[in-house]
């Protein structure tokens, strides 16, 4: 898979959702941090070998989100913009296409590739999932993580993440050598933390639970688009569309 092809799914797309230049990175399936991933959030994750046995790369990218789309969101304050609950749905179905796409194309050269659904592979009571894109993600060097738990690439946090593990071997991408989020970076911002609309996030943590409810809540206001547990005022701050 190459950024190419990614761009070209991506400005192909049928949506209303108007999107900026996705980002593509790769990871070697050996590298050891997916062996931390396993320790950190838990023996449930998967390898990606577990995933993929003849595993050799795994491929995370990002869509981001057109800025109107952000904006839209930032502007409604305590409600979930419609535009925002449109983009959530309309790209986690673009995700799965392109990766339907892409294993089309790789087991035609004989390449094996596997892929996650976008979202809602989780256990919706302990809400713990056995793949992360945005973990995995971030062994790829994608980007890194902000105090709202949410990576932060060069393209920002707004928008939505998918990610393969494929038996042919891609030389990785170097990993960031600097911190995204501001907070972290500089000591300030702190716009996530202040602007989450149940107090789930904190500097130190992430009551999920909390967080959980309020999706559901949003998912409840937006039936007609299909399942909509969306809500990321989180991602709305100065990385939204690009580290500070």
């Amino acid at each position: 898979m190459s950024a190419p092809i990614l761009k070209q799914a991506v400005a192909q797309a049928e949506t209303v959702t108007p999107y900026r230049e996705p980002l593509v990175a790769f990871a070697s399936a050996g590298d050891h941090l997916f062996t931390q991933i396993e320790t950190i959030i838990g023996p449930h994750h998967l390898h990606p070998g577990e995933m993929l046995p003849e595993a050799k790369t795994v491929v995370a990218f990002f869509i981001p989100f057109g800025e109107e789309v952000v904006k839209a969101n930032r502007n409604e304050r305590e409600k979930v913009a419609r535009v925002w609950s449109i983009a959530y749905v309309e790209t986690n179905r673009l995700i799965s296409e392109i990766c339907e796409r892409v294993k089309q194309v790789l087991e035609a050269q004989g390449i094996k590739a596997v892929a996650e659904r976008p979202t809602h592979n989780f256990n919706e009571k302990d809400l713990t999932a056995g793949w992360s894109h945005k973990s995995v993600a971030i062994v790829a060097g994608l980007g890194t993580f902000g105090v709202n738990r949410m990576l932060i690439t060069p393209a920002g946090c707004a928008g939505r993440f998918g990610s393969m593990v494929i038996s042919a071997e891609i030389p990785p991408t170097p990993r960031p050598g600097r911190e995204f989020c501001r907070y972290y970076s500089e000591g300030q911002c702190l716009y996530c933390v202040n602007n989450c609309p149940t107090g789930a996030l904190k500097v130190d943590g992430l009551d999920k639970q909390t967080c959980y409810r309020r999706l559901l809540e949003v998912a409840g206001q937006f039936t007609d688009l299909g399942l909509c547990d969306v809500c990321s005022k989180c991602a709305l701050g100065p990385c939204a569309t690009g580290p500070a």
